[in-house]
């Protein structure tokens, strides 16, 4: 193990998202195992100024104590006794981020942690959320591009001890870590990098969000919008895409509806206007609509049916679902 090297990594990742100040103050909530022992002593080795808090949560009877007792003369750590609780994972970690107050927190969370937390999320949700670099309370994360291993291979190669949590098994996390990875692996060595690599893709919009602008863009007319709801639209004109909200301005036309679920596109061959036989092309012919002005034409649609053709025809009992005006 490179220890030099492995601290450049974790300076590269701090810098990179500006987590700490060039030898700033952070206060690490260490547990006393490898990982919060790897990151209290290669954040003191960069220049940071450390200090260390650690939560007795009183779960584990002696081997809780234990640990105080490690924290507090390895890493000279104010020791938070917490009462006894049988609450969640996810709520015993807050529990630990409410003692700091609101000092910068750093926390030894690794590419491991981040691996097993994405797993869980697509299995429990269907979405692969990740661990965030910084939470929006002052919580930093310096080792997500560590991975486990070497966090215990940097405390061998330093001479760091560290304590082991027995009930880590006890956990989804530990479920996740000894059983389910391992398995996972047998499929293809590279499971736990390309579960990482999951958290870094950008936030994806709400599910109803996504499918209607996938059909949007999917579409084969040259102008269309969708309603993605609360006021809001998408509108494509060939290669571009905006959203509006209010009436909709398409061209010279301004279009406001009173109905939900309706859209706006441009003619394509074969439209016909909904309950009756006509085709939109011949309504086009009858008003003497220009050929050059008809691509360019709004229809109002429901679902393949289109309701209103602005300015020409409407369908029955569609009269009052869309007001159209054009500006000459």
């Amino acid at each position: 193990m490179d220890a030099d090297a492995l601290r450049g990594r974790i300076e590269e990742h701090i810098r990179g998202h500006e987590l700490i100040a060039p030898g700033g103050d952070v206060l690490c909530l260490v547990s006393g195992g490898a990982d919060s022992t790897c990151l209290w002593h290669a954040l003191k080795t960069l220049g940071y100024r450390v200090d260390a808090l650690h939560v007795n949560h009183k779960l584990r009877g002696e081997e809780s104590e234990e640990d105080a007792r490690f924290c507090r003369e390895t890493f000279g750590a104010e020791i938070v006794e917490a009462s006894p609780t049988t609450g969640t994972e996810a709520e015993l970690r807050d529990l630990r981020y409410g003692f700091a107050g609101e000092r910068l927190r750093a926390t030894a969370h690794t590419a491991s942690d981040q691996a097993e937390t994405v797993l869980y999320r697509l299995v429990s949700s269907g979405r692969p959320g990740g661990i965030k670099v910084r939470r929006e309370d002052g919580v930093v994360r310096p080792l997500l591009t560590v991975w486990r291993a070497e966090t215990e291979a940097y405390c061998a190669t330093e001479g760091l001890q560290f304590r082991t949590d027995s009930s880590n098994r006890d956990t989804k996390r530990g479920l996740i870590r000894e059983e389910i990875l391992p398995l996972l692996r047998r499929l293809h060595p590279a499971a736990d990098e390309n579960l990482r690599v999951l958290a870094d893709e950008p936030p994806r919009l709400p599910r109803g969000f996504e499918e209607r602008l996938r059909e949007l863009l999917a579409s084969r007319a040259g102008s269309k919008q969708v309603d993605l709801g609360s006021g809001l639209r998408a509108v494509r004109e060939y290669d571009r895409v905006r959203l509006e909200s209010g009436p909709l301005r398409w061209g010279p036309w301004t279009i406001e509806a009173t109905r939900d679920n309706l859209e706006v596109r441009t003619w394509q061959p074969g439209d016909r206007l909904a309950g009756r036989r006509k085709k939109v092309q011949d309504l086009f012919v009858d008003r003497k609509v220009p050929r050059s002005e008809r691509d360019a034409w709004p229809l109002v649609v429901r679902g393949d049916e289109v309701v209103v053709v602005p300015g020409i025809a409407t369908a029955p009992g569609w009269e009052d679902a869309v007001t159209a005006r054009r500006e000459e």
